[in-house]
């Protein structure tokens, strides 16, 4: 069940919010908890027991880590066990088949593969349910006694398909006590119907270019414009998408009374990779961050310790995204930069000017957009091939999408940036008085005039703009 569905939005969403407040305080959590499991095993309910075990495991074991805190390597030993139970599912489900079929390859070896369907959201609540009992641990949280709670932590629907990624000690207090407000319930409406406006009008729309040049691709007409084409329009798509997304969960999360982290600050005005990725999926590199880099020494062994470590970390990333080698790729092109960034361009760049280091970010977090986008490594290389040259430089069909989505693509590239709220900002008062649904945010303007540029875009005949093109592959 997507968050832009007919079934959500007319259907489960008003029904869980109105059960959600007619119930007495002490219950909302067991109420949160049971519309979670619907709506988790609304696709494929005999996943529901492999979310009940997950709850199982990680609420014992952050209450034995509790009780033997004092003898310090048996509360590690729970802690490794948690962590190694949860990879052990998510590495199941998620990596079997690529992992038979890639060692398969080798001479003499045959492993079968399952073709198991993958459990939505896997790889979100497998790293919220480690980081509870690493927290716990830590002292960072105390161990949540009431299984009802917990359970409602991890299955929580806003944030359970596409994040962000919620540590347990970010709602631990919210858990027990939590306060709901008019105005926090109205704040988080507008929040979720500006990501709705992101995903349906604006990321749907865009989606269909880049549909359109991968149809050339495969036809063989690709040429090196339609090719940068293509790719900025998944690069818009994958941003106002996975952002849209983010929006409706905290929004959501506010209309609940829980506050969950923001995942993206513009992250297209990056100056630079190392900034890109401060910005964007915020709530994922502050998890590898504290739950990786730093227990592996961070940058305080060394610099080959720090290479090493930042390896991992990117490695882990690309992986942690789909079962296949673009993804590794994919972060292993970002640790590649990241690291010219930090010990060889750092000194140039700052001496660019600052358009040049925004155009030199863009092509690189664009190029990695292409390698994420498509799985098939031949078809990427082709793609990319095309890209630089090795081709026709134009086509017809170029000029007309570029008239079809010259506009679009201009309004994404305005409200990618902060020039929209900016411009909102200055408006005199009384302007916010007379359009109070409109004061959310400016993406309003970019989404309206999006969606009447862009009238022969229908979003249920590109099922693949709504599948996870920007997401794990978890569903």
């Amino acid at each position: 069940m997507r968050f832009s569905s007919l079934p959500f939005l007319f259907g489960f969403l008003p029904i869980t919010l109105a059960i959600y407040f007619a119930v007495p305080l002490r219950w909302r959590n067991l109420a949160l908890l049971l519309a979670s499991l619907v709506f988790y095993g609304w696709g494929e309910p005999v996943y529901i027991s492999i979310m009940v075990l997950s709850i199982l495991i990680d609420y014992t074991h952050g209450l034995l880590v509790e009780k033997y805190r004092s003898r310090d390597k048996l509360a590690r030993w729970f802690v490794a066990e948690s962590v190694l139970l949860n990879l052990g599912l998510l590495g199941f489900f998620k990596y079997w088949d690529f992992f038979a079929a890639n060692l398969s390859l080798i001479p003499g070896v045959s492993i079968p593969t399952l073709g198991l369907p993958l459990p939505i959201g896997i790889s979100f609540f497998t790293f919220q349910t480690m980081s509870y009992t690493i927290d716990v641990y830590r002292q960072d949280a105390p161990a949540q006694r009431n299984m009802v709670s917990f359970g409602a932590y991890v299955t929580m629907f806003p944030q359970l398909v596409a994040g962000p990624i919620v540590r347990y000690k970010d709602v631990a207090a919210e858990l027990v006590h939590r306060t709901n407000t008019a105005s926090a319930f109205a704040a988080g409406a507008r929040r979720f119907t500006v990501g709705l406006a992101k995903k349906v009008l604006l990321a749907n729309s865009i989606g269909a270019l880049w549909d359109a040049e991968l149809a050339a691709q495969s036809a063989g007409i690709l040429t090196a414009v339609g090719g940068w084409l293509g790719i900025a329009a998944f690069g818009f798509q994958i941003y106002f998408d996975f952002s849209g997304y983010s929006d409706m969960a905290i929004g959501m999360g506010q209309m609940l009374g829980f506050h969950f982290p923001e995942n993206f600050n513009y992250p297209y005005t990056a100056a630079s990779v190392t900034e890109f990725w401060r910005r964007w999926h915020i709530s994922l590199t502050t998890w590898f961050r504290e739950y990786l880099y730093i227990p592996l020494g961070g940058s305080r062994k060394g610099t080959w310790r720090t290479v090493r470590n930042i390896f991992l970390v990117w490695f882990c990333t690309g992986f942690w995204h789909g079962a296949s080698w673009n993804f590794i790729l994919w972060g292993l092109h970002f640790f590649a930069w990241l690291m010219l960034e930090k010990y060889l361009l750092r000194d140039f760049l700052q001496k660019l000017p600052s358009w040049l280091r925004h155009f030199y970010t863009l092509v690189v977090v664009f190029v990695g957009w292409g390698v994420f986008a498509m799985e098939n490594l031949a078809v990427c290389v082709r793609y990319f091939k095309t890209c630089f040259g090795s081709g026709t430089l134009w086509s017809a069909a170029d000029g007309y999408y570029l008239i079809a989505y010259g506009l679009t693509l201009l309004l994404l590239t305005v409200g990618s940036t902060r020039l929209p709220r900016k411009g909102w900002d200055r408006l005199p008062p009384r302007c916010s008085w007379a359009f109070p649904w409109w004061s959310a945010r400016p993406i309003w303007w970019t989404a309206a005039t999006t969606r009447f540029c862009i009238s022969d875009s229908d979003s249920s005949s590109h099922p693949r703009r709504e599948g996870t093109a920007w997401r794990t592959r978890d569903d």
